[in-house]
């Protein structure tokens, strides 16, 4: 089966590498999937999960995270997503997030409620 060698990197540390049978991602122009011998692209990325179906010696599986913007690179059969801000799924305190979004409606600032939108879908985003 062929793969996507796939890098997730945020500002401040790489957040996930590896192999890949597809990639979803929320760009300007709306959503995109991204499969091996995909045409070489250059997009910006939106805020909004990013979804990694996994292969390799462990199996198939997915890896979710939530992104806010950045940029996303394919090109010879590897993917760069290379985010301002990223975090995995498991590394979402849901509570928080929830506090965190009742909080940013109160105050009606539209920045941290896209944030804590953002955070909340990835983790709770089906795998």
């Amino acid at each position: 089966m062929a793969e996507l060698h796939v890098e997730l990197v945020a500002a401040d540390r790489q957040v996930w590498s590896g192999k890949a049978s597809l990639v979803v991602a929320r760009t300007t122009a709306g959503d995109i999937g991204i499969m091996p011998g995909h045409q070489p692209l250059l997009a910006v990325l939106q805020p909004g999960p990013v979804t990694i179906r996994t292969t390799g010696e462990t199996g198939e599986g997915a890896v979710v995270a939530a992104v806010h913007g950045g940029f996303l690179s394919y090109t010879d059969g590897k993917l760069s997503l290379l985010a301002e801000i990223a975090e995995l799924s498991e590394e979402i305190d849901v509570e928080r997030a929830e506090r965190a979004l009742e909080q940013a409606r109160s105050e009606q600032d539209a920045a941290a409620e896209r944030r804590a939108d953002v955070r909340l879908r990835a983790a709770t985003a089906e795998r």
